[in-house]
């Protein structure tokens, strides 16, 4: 595999970081994940939008112009030769003075890598439905940071070891105030009174790409949407969840902590439309 480094493409085996980059240090970065079909990643603008504004908010100085992350993010996935898979986008403060003090880190560090993926539109088939559980982390309500996707996900990675522990897809986790949030790497969606529910920005979710596509298809079809608070037990009376991803677009829940989950036709009609839209957006003549 071929990903690119700081301007530079390179044999995986020599892409080589130093161990004093604050990345690896501290987690002082960045990160980005993005769908590619027939070539083309999905949604490119918006993340790369969510990119610069998270570096903005960390004083992070992006190295390359949008036009020259285009042309590197193109090249990347021609030199591979990989139409279909994910992309990411990786950016650190690079290497600084020893401690927590970012002075005289002025040399970020920016890395692109295109993944494998055993999902794409064709696979996603109908009726692949995922089991939940509830994890026992919490996150911080009305964190500012939660915006971004910064390189410390250390309470996901935790989300997601009982997830694997539990042998189930997906671990959603609650906020300080008690309600239900996200998933461990996905936006959490609820069916209530026929309106297609989700947990405001404020909560202290992750602003996903995927969720804004959502709501933007919900719109479409003309199916309501509100943005609300929902407790664990009340989720679970729900006319339906699921979840939001960039890696896999929409995935209907059918089991939460055990507890069978009510099915609706509205998730599946969702789902269609996501997956047309990637389609449509990623097609080259």
């Amino acid at each position: 595999m071929i990903v690119f480094l700081n301007g530079q493409f390179v044999p995986e085996e020599q892409a080589t970081v130093s161990i004093f980059d604050r990345g690896f240090l501290y987690g002082d970065g960045l990160f980005e994940t993005l769908l590619v079909q027939n070539g083309k990643p999905f949604r490119w603008t918006q993340h790369l939008e969510r990119l610069r504004r998270g570096a903005e908010f960390l004083k992070i100085k992006l190295p390359f112009s949008p036009e020259e992350l285009q042309k590197f993010r193109d090249d990347l996935i021609s030199r591979n030769e990989m139409r279909e898979g994910l992309l990411r986008l990786t950016l650190s403060r690079g290497v600084g003075l020893r401690g927590y003090s970012s002075n005289g880190a002025d040399r970020p560090t920016l890395t692109m890598t295109l993944h494998p993926t055993s999902q794409n539109s064709s696979a996603n088939e109908i009726g692949e439905r995922w089991k939940l559980m509830t994890s026992s982390v919490r996150l911080p309500a009305g964190e500012a940071l939660a915006q971004f996707k910064t390189c410390n996900k250390l309470s996901q990675i935790l989300a997601r070891a009982e997830a694997d522990d539990a042998k189930v897809d997906e671990a959603l986790l609650l906020n300080t105030d008690g309600f239900v949030v996200e998933g461990a790497s996905s936006n959490l969606f609820w069916i209530e009174h026929d309106e297609v529910c989700t947990p405001p920005l404020v909560s202290g979710i992750l602003s996903g790409v995927t969720r804004a596509v959502v709501l933007d298809i919900c719109d479409s079809l003309q199916i309501k949407t509100r943005e609300v608070n929902i407790t664990p037990a009340r989720l679970k009376m729900a006319e339906g969840v699921f979840l939001s991803l960039s890696s896999r677009g929409v995935m209907e829940a059918e089991f939460l902590d055990g507890v069978r989950l009510k099915l609706s036709p509205k998730i599946e009609q969702i789902r269609g439309a996501y997956w047309n839209l990637v389609q449509a957006e990623t097609f080259y003549e």
